[in-house]
């Protein structure tokens, strides 16, 4: 996989630099992917970010209305000063339009401020805190990630609705940790279900013994693990070695990507619950996709890099249809339409946030798969008006009141 990656590193690079000289002194639509290329995130989206950015514009012939779109990329290494930094650049000197992607989410909330104060479009598809589109919104920005609310409205409203009354939390003791279990608990509550009781594990926990067992002492229907990816990977394969799930509980990571499941295989992601707005084979035209991009990349599309895509195609329609750039006009063009997202509709709200149905999934077991990456099977969908906070109460200055 590290070999994959740096191909597909130097793949992008180099046509990114070609393109950009290609095309010096012209009037261009710029787009800077600013991602994680070689870091714990960087199998969700990294190199392969700038592959679905890349497919985006191969839709519109790498133009629009006569202008060439020139793609740009950075590892910002997952730090908010040198992702500020690099966005400063790409906005006061290299003239990008929009910058996509942007993992973790004091990164996004740093190039937000960055963004706003230069009357610059975001598309944000990783990071997940609501502030995004809360007290920290922006006016042009437009949020296409599973946010902490969407992550527990799907996972936990579902199971309750499947009568998964009592949970366990296994929780990282650092802010987005919190506010995964957080808001996971609040909808607990309304669900009617109830807390039976939460342990905190530092970040970068590579033992989970003694949260398992505590958990399995717990006696919950359900044991949610409110972890960063590698840290969920970790209490799983533990939960698995200790035999939670065949001990008849439940085992809920409230973060997780496709890529982390075929890291870990089938027999030991076997019965976890995950929720997610994308999956590669959910429908035609999500199969399509995954199709084009495996043909690049290798393997199949994270959500991350696939709502990169249905982005981008959405922002490219906007100026292609209205003739312009201008962020106020594109992001106004935006608001009005449907956006295309897999066959399935979503819409751009007044404070960012893109609005989409989102899906609870089993993990397989490894007999019920019939091809690579035949992982999921749905379970219910959570419409987006339920997944996602709703404007009412929103803190965002920007909102009309």
């Amino acid at each position: 996989m590290i070999r994959l990656r740096t191909v597909l590193l130097a793949m992008v690079l180099c046509t990114a630099v070609a393109s950009y000289g290609a095309r010096a002194g012209e009037k261009a639509i710029k787009v800077g992917v600013l991602t994680d290329m070689d870091g714990f995130a960087a199998e969700t989206g990294g190199p392969g970010s700038v592959v679905a950015a890349q497919l985006a514009i191969d839709d519109f012939k790498s133009a629009i209305n006569g202008k060439p779109i020139v793609l740009l990329s950075a590892d910002m290494q997952d730090k908010p000063d040198v992702a500020s930094s690099i966005a400063r650049q790409w906005f006061d000197r290299d003239g990008v339009d929009i910058i996509a992607d942007l993992p973790v989410s004091t990164v996004g909330l740093a190039v937000q401020g960055v963004a706003r104060d230069r009357h610059k479009v975001l598309l944000i598809t990783p990071s997940l805190t609501t502030e995004l589109t809360g007290k920290q919104c922006s006016p042009w920005s437009i949020d296409f990630a599973d946010d902490t609310s969407a992550l527990s409205q799907g996972t936990v409203r579902a199971m309750v609705g499947q009568g998964f009354k009592s949970w366990f939390f296994i929780t990282a003791d650092f802010a987005f940790g919190h506010a995964l279990e957080h808001d996971a608990i609040e909808v607990l509550k309304q669900a009617g279900g109830t807390v039976v009781g939460t342990i905190q594990n530092p970040v970068n926990t590579t033992d989970f013994a003694s949260y398992i067992v505590a958990a399995q002492a717990s006696k919950a229907q359900v044991v949610a693990v409110s972890d960063p990816s590698l840290d969920t990977i970790n209490a799983i394969k533990e939960a698995s070695e200790f035999g939670l799930t065949q001990g008849g509980q439940q085992l809920a990571a409230l973060l997780m990507y496709i890529s982390d499941i075929h890291s870990l295989g089938l027999k030991v992601a076997q019965g976890l619950s995950v929720t997610s707005g994308f999956y590669w084979d959910q429908n035609e035209q999500s199969r399509a996709f995954a199709k084009r991009f495996s043909d690049r990349a290798g393997r199949p599309p994270t959500k991350e890099q696939a709502n990169i895509y249905a982005g981008l195609v959405a922002y490219f329609q906007a100026i292609k249809d209205i003739g312009s750039d201008d962020p106020d006009s594109v992001i106004a063009n935006m608001r009005t339409r449907k956006i295309d997202y897999f066959g399935k509709q979503a819409t751009l709200r007044e404070d960012g946030r893109v609005m989409y149905d989102v899906t609870l999934y089993r993990v397989k077991k490894p007999e019920e798969s019939k091809a690579p990456w035949d992982y999921y099977t749905k379970v219910a969908d959570v419409p987006a008006q339920t997944a996602f906070l709703p404007l009412a109460g929103s803190a965002c200055p920007y909102l009309k009141k």
